[in-house]
Parts: structure tokens; sequence; C-alpha cells
């Protein structure tokens, strides 16, 4: 278990540290590794919760009785600096240090970037020579610079079996670059209420409720990379949301705009698993199966402001989403 922190810098690092002897890298156990990871990992995985649920809706009114709806969806979700550092206390860790022993840092998360490098001394126990110490540099983000936005894209469909009744589909099909796969699916559900209205064609707005589910899930497999020995190597990723909305649109022909009030429960799960052969010491060594397991649950309010052109059977909506994570959604709707 020494190793299991060093190993996680080296993997979150994208293999920095591949080229080096992993047997020079005793880490400092579990509990640093995963307390490290969590708030290194967290900002990105909150921001794809946020980013995952935007383009749900472009309008508040239904559609008719067998209606189709086959739509592109394009979002950008958009960084904050506050997302893109945290600070690492020494005292939150049982056997890591800063190398000039400061007592705390202002440290990159997945989403900001370390500049100039920060090293911190990882502590282990060997066998032989008792306590000893390694100097290990803190993983930037995923990018060279920091990010200040973070791109998705899905088909979305529609069907409406009643009138004002739309049942809704997303999907993004599994790819796999580079060992790394990811893919995501989605339901939902949206009513129009002032569709139930006796009089509904006098009522100035569209009024509607929405709720539906996003699945994200994806893996790197970095068993041929050769950090460390072992098999069945991968960081895996598995996301699901729960988005409730009400929503509100003007119901002219042509131009149309919306808006919408929502809450969004998300929960995160990231796993490393995978056997590791790591060594504690010249002569002994052990071997770790799945060590670090992460969860995050996010909930928070959201909302949406946006228009609609309709033109024949084509139409493209745009809108801007204020949360935790901001985000700009771009749709083109074919309906029918």
């Amino acid at each position: 278990m020494k190793k299991v922190f060093a190993i996680t810098l080296l993997i979150l690092s994208s293999g920095i540290y591949a080229q080096q002897n992993i047997d020079d890298l005793l880490a400092a156990g579990v509990e640093d590794a995963e307390r490290f990871s969590t708030d290194y990992l967290t900002p990105a995985t909150e921001s794809v919760i946020y980013g995952i649920n935007n383009g749900w809706f472009s309008h508040g009114k239904g559609q008719k009785q067998f209606g189709f709806e086959i739509g592109l969806v394009a979002n950008t979700t958009f960084i904050k600096s506050s997302k893109k550092s945290f600070e690492m206390n020494v005292s939150d860790y049982r056997n890591i240090r800063f190398s000039d022993n400061s007592s705390s840092k202002t440290v990159a998360t997945a989403l900001g970037n370390n500049n100039p490098d920060i090293s911190v001394m990882l502590t282990y126990d060997d066998p032989i020579f008792g306590n000893q110490e390694v100097e290990v540099t803190l993983p930037t983000g995923i990018g060279s610079a920091d990010v200040n936005m973070i791109p998705t894209a899905f088909l979305q469909v529609g069907f409406s079996p009643f009138k004002g009744t739309q049942l809704k589909a997303r999907y993004f099909p599994k790819i796999a670059v580079d060992d790394v796969e990811t893919g995501l699916y989605g339901f939902g559900l949206q009513q129009e209420f002032t569709a139930w209205l006796p009089q509904e064609k006098l009522f100035p707005v569209a009024v509607s409720g929405l709720i539906a589910y996003t699945h994200l899930d994806g893996s790197y497999d970095f068993t041929d990379e050769g950090i460390v020995e072992g098999e069945n190597q991968q960081i895996k990723t598995n996301i699901n949301t729960v988005l409730l909305e009400l929503i509100a649109s003007t119901k002219f022909k042509m131009f149309n705009v919306y808006g919408g009030l929502g809450y969004l429960s998300g929960k995160s799960e990231t796993d490393l698993v995978g056997s590791f052969n790591v060594s504690d010491g010249v002569l002994f060594s052990q071997t770790i199966t799945n060590p670090i397991s992460i969860e995050d649950k996010v909930t928070g309010m959201r909302t949406t402001l946006g228009a609609n052109l309709k033109l024949g059977l084509f139409s493209i909506n745009a809108d801007y989403t204020i949360a935790e994570f901001d985000s700009a959604s771009l749709g083109l709707q074919v309906s029918f």
C-alpha cells in the first residue's frame, strides 16, 4: 500500500514519469492518494455533470401528436478560475510534505496548471533502511495550460405520442481514441402543462415540465504504458445525473424566446482498477488490486435563457445556462 500515491501521480500526470523507475517512487498510501485524487479530479467531474445536462429543451411548447424531432446539440461548459486550483494542506496528509516545508500551497486541479512545477516529498518505510523519502512532482492539469472550457456534443431525438407530451433520447457513441473510451446516453420526458387548458390557444405562453436522466461512462486503459507492472490497469469513470426543469416560452410561429429554472442532481464514481506489482525497498514487493475509488455527489440550481428560430421543418436555437459551471448551447433540429 505504500506506493499508491506515487502510482496515482504517475497516472494523473499522463505518463510524465513513465521513463523513470517506478520502484524509486515509493508512495504514501491509499488514504493520501484518495485525498489528493479527490481534490484534483472533483472540479473536472463536476464540470462534466453540469455540461452533459444542457440542451435538453429548446422551447416550452409541445409538439403535435406523433410528431418527430431530430437534432444535434453542441455545448460548451466554462471553467471558473476558482475551479482550477485547490489549497493543499500538509496537515491533511499522513506522509507528505512540501519540498520547501511550506504548510500549504495552492496547486492545480485537473483543470488548472502548476507554473512553475510543485514538488512534494513522500515518506515511506523501507523494510531494511527504515524511513526514506522521495521527491515527486505534482501533476498539472489535463492540458499544458489552464482549461477554460469543456465542449460536448450529442445526437438528440424526440417523439410525441400525445399532443404536448414529448419523449426524448440523446446519444453519443462509445469511441476509443488512444486507449480512452467515452460514451453517453440519456432519456427524458417533457410535458406541456398549458396543453391541458381548455382554451390553451388564448394563453400567451407555453409552460412545460422536464425530467431527464443522463449517463456517461469512460475508461482509460494504460496497461501497455509500462508505468508499473500489472494487468488490466484502467481508470474508469461513471456519471449519472437527473435534471428537473420548469420551462416557459412564447408561442409565435417563427421566433420565440424561452427560459428554464432547474434542479440538478448528479453522482460520479472514478476507480483505479487492475493489479499493480510494486516494491517496498530492494528485496520486498507486493501486488495491489483496485486500490482507489473516488465518489462525488453534486446538487444545484440552474437558470437557462435562450431563443429559437423556426424556418419550415428546420429550427435553430441558442441558450446560456447560469449555474455552478456556466455553459452555452447551440442546437439544430428537424421537426416533422
